[in-house]
């Protein structure tokens, strides 16, 4: 380390500093206005001849004496914006500069971040959640890494298992089963779907219509199947409270728990324990939840799920959609009941009544079941889906904008979190490596 003689600094209020390359004097009224920033006590270290050199190193990177000059190995570019805090009581990000390394600089320098700019504050509220983002998606990839790293046999079974179910791209195997329960789930939606069809149902002892065999059949199997699938799951999954309270888990519970409450009802209508028509009618509302499978589609799809997640972004513009048309369908049925009122024939017998056909209405459907017959309602009509066409079309853009950002973004974390993850286990090769070099040195150089 090297020595100087100590400085014999002047007690002007006025320091020269140098950001990586670029000079700036600084005034000591200005410094002040931030007394626990680092600029201000390097102020004062520079003011009073009795400070320690080492106190002085601490805050620079170096120090001239004889120019009174200190040196800071830092961003000029950032610094230009640390230096407006202590002009204007604020700072704004310039474009170009990462939100987050530029906090670190705020750090460095001993400034607050309450001094941000709301929208910089907005900025680097995205960036933190991104790399938050970035930091779950490598510990979900890491995770699938440490499976020949666990203890026992028992848990890199489990470890296996939970990466043959819920991840489709870890392997060929994997990918077929979530090929073949993609397709059971569309096969169970259609047999639902057949299965209501008077034509291919039978009729039972009592005469009454029930679906074909053949459907029950296939259904029992496609029900096996979900049974199956939710299990092995369910025990594999690391973390078993997390996986019951998830939102696609309970939906595939729901999916499944009707089937074994009807099976449980037939068993107990046919043991005299329960009267059959009850059965029956409990049955027929049950049947009803099996509509909940094809929600089962949204575990994979990406493109359903990324869906999901803008339609959350947006649901400010959903409410404003929402409100638009809840005036629109209010004022336009009260005019529409008024102007109607004149003609003797009129359909629109209430408010309220009117209510639907100013739904159809403004959403252009028009089923014509409703439909004003005065030259004032007339008119009436053609101002309500205009105004509906507008109220619909300008929320549509931002949610649609949402969508896409929030899909691009999605890619580009992805591609993040496995970069992160190369450079991890290239940093991991190379300290392996250099382990390895020197333990292979300290072995040549021992007797």
């Amino acid at each position: 380390m090297w020595t100087v003689p100590r400085p014999n600094y002047s007690t002007e209020g006025e320091i020269m500093v140098n950001i990586g390359g670029v000079r700036v004097a600084l005034l000591g009224d200005v410094l002040q206005r931030y007394p626990e920033s680092r600029l201000a006590e390097l102020l004062r270290c520079s003011s009073s001849s009795s400070q320690s050199l080492e106190l002085i190193s601490s805050l620079c990177d170096d120090f001239d004496a004889s120019r009174k000059e200190f040196y800071f190995d830092r961003d000029p570019d950032a610094f230009k914006c640390i230096m407006d805090v202590y002009y204007f009581d604020e700072i704004h990000i310039k474009r170009g500069l990462c939100p987050i390394c530029f906090l670190r600089e705020m750090e460095f320098w001993r400034i607050e971040s309450c001094v941000l700019d709301e929208c910089c504050r907005s900025d680097l509220s995205e960036k933190e959640d991104e790399l938050k983002d970035i930091s779950d998606k490598v510990k979900v990839i890491l995770e699938d890494l440490e499976v020949e790293r666990c203890s026992t046999r028992i848990q890199r079974c489990q470890r296996s298992v939970w990466r043959l179910m819920e991840k489709p791209g870890s392997s060929v195997p994997a990918r077929v089963i979530a090929i073949a329960s993609f397709l059971s789930i569309l096969l169970s939606a259609l047999v639902m779907c057949v299965g209501t069809i008077p034509e291919l149902q039978v009729k039972d002892a009592d005469g009454e219509l029930m679906e074909h065999p053949t459907l029950e059949a296939i259904e029992t199997t496609c029900m096996m199947w979900f049974t199956v699938e939710f299990l092995l799951r369910f025990a594999s999954s690391p973390h078993k409270l997390h996986f019951i309270l998830s939102v696609m888990n309970v939906i595939d519970f729901m999916a499944i728990a009707p089937f074994y409450v009807v099976l449980s009802l037939t068993y107990l209508s046919s043991t005299s324990m329960m009267e059959l028509t009850n059965v029956q009618q409990a049955v027929q509302a049950l049947r009803i939840t099996r509509i909940a499978r094809i929600f089962k589609l949204a575990r994979h799809s990406s493109g359903l799920q990324t869906l999901t997640y803008a339609l959350q972004r947006s649901l400010k513009e959903l409410g404003l959609l929402l409100m638009y048309m809840g005036v629109g369908i209010f004022v336009f049925s009260a005019l529409g009941y008024t102007m109607e009122q004149s003609h003797p024939e009129t359909m629109f017998r209430s408010i309220p009544h009117s209510f639907w056909w100013a739904i159809i209405t403004m959403t252009t459907v028009g089923y014509g079941d409703i439909y004003p017959k005065t030259t004032l309602g007339k008119c009436n009509a053609a101002l309500s889906f205009l105004c509906g066409v507008i109220a619909i079309a300008l929320p549509i853009h931002p949610i649609i904008n949402n969508f896409v950002i929030f899909y691009n973004k999605q890619k580009v974390l992805e591609s993040a979190a496995k970069h992160e993850v190369e450079l991890m286990q290239l940093q991991d090769n190379r300290d392996g490596r250099k382990e390895s070099r020197e333990r292979m040195e300290s072995m040549e150089s021992s007797p």
